[in-house]
């Protein structure tokens, strides 16, 4: 054959042998996502929108200062928790609402609310039960700031950790005042050794906040809004939050000076979504019907 009709018909036996391997289901699929470059497969997803009726705290009040706890190593874990997947404040759009409205009565006033937890997914609180049930056989020193007096494996017992939250409902939220302007704190350092929850201010992790009488989510009775030990300085602080929240709504649990959750009627939905970025543009969807409702109280 002449070398001009030997190249046609290889190139024929080609053309073949490509039909027949497209053919075959999934390979030529394959072949190709295999050849696409390893930065697209990198590419992390966009935000998925929130469930209604769930909004970022930003949306409706960006002058609220977010401190958000669980996003971060500054907890008790001294790890990001599961289900945060972002620093940003989640709430009912209702609760988100009226905090905005606590937050404009506070400002005559030189002072601002800071916040430190808001939904909870389910996800997270059972990472707190884990965290308990699992504990090591001695407590991780950074971390005993947080329970000074008590061993971890107690917490539940005396219900700190609970294995269901209010927080899930995304009524509840975890926060504190800040005088303004806000002053500067030094940058949490995770393989420092601070001082107890419950010690001076000075020798506390960092915070920006008021003195409130101890830390955020420190597990001792002097965490109780109405603890007698605190001084007169740190009650009238206590008492401060207390009124300015419940004045729009909002009571406190008598066991955390920092816990509040929003009064309204009937049973509410727990949420299990997991908290992301906040997107350029983004909706909401619809409730599932089927989600499970919450009542537990302790846990942060």
């Amino acid at each position: 054959m002449a070398r001009g009709g030997a190249r046609t018909a290889n190139a024929a036996r080609v053309l073949l042998a490509l039909g027949a391997f497209a053919l075959v289901p999934g390979v030529a699929a394959q072949t190709i996502a295999q050849a696409a470059p390893a930065q697209a497969a990198q590419k992390p997803p966009h935000p998925q929108p929130l469930p209604e009726p769930l909004v970022y705290l930003r949306d409706i009040d960006p002058s609220i200062l977010q401190d958000m706890r669980y996003a971060g190593s500054n907890n008790f874990t001294g790890r990001r928790v599961a289900g945060y997947g972002a620093g940003e404040c989640v709430l009912l759009r209702e609760a988100a609402e009226a905090l905005a409205r606590v937050q404009q009565s506070l400002k005559s006033r030189n002072l601002s609310l800071k916040v430190y937890d808001c939904y909870r997914p389910r996800r997270a609180v059972r990472a707190f039960v884990t965290w308990v049930t699992r504990a090591p056989v001695a407590d991780d020193p950074l971390l005993k700031r947080f329970h000074p007096k008590t061993e971890r494996s107690e917490l539940i017992k005396l219900g700190y950790i609970a294995a269901v939250s209010r927080h899930s409902l995304g009524d509840t939220v975890d926060l504190t005042l800040v005088e303004l302007p806000e002053k500067a704190a030094p940058p949490f350092k995770r393989d420092v050794v601070y001082g107890a929850c419950t010690g001076p201010a000075k020798q506390r992790a960092p915070d920006t906040s008021v003195d409130m009488g101890t830390s955020f989510d420190c597990f001792d009775t002097l965490s109780h809004t109405k603890a007698a030990e605190i001084t007169p300085t740190q009650r009238r602080w206590r008492q401060t939050l207390v009124t300015a929240m419940a004045g729009h709504g909002f009571r406190n649990y008598a066991r955390e000076w920092w816990h509040f959750t929003l009064r309204h009627a009937g049973p509410r939905r727990a949420f299990s979504v997991p908290i992301v970025p906040r997107a350029p543009s983004h909706r909401a969807l619809p409730t599932s019907p089927q989600a499970p409702t919450a009542r537990g109280e302790g846990g942060g």
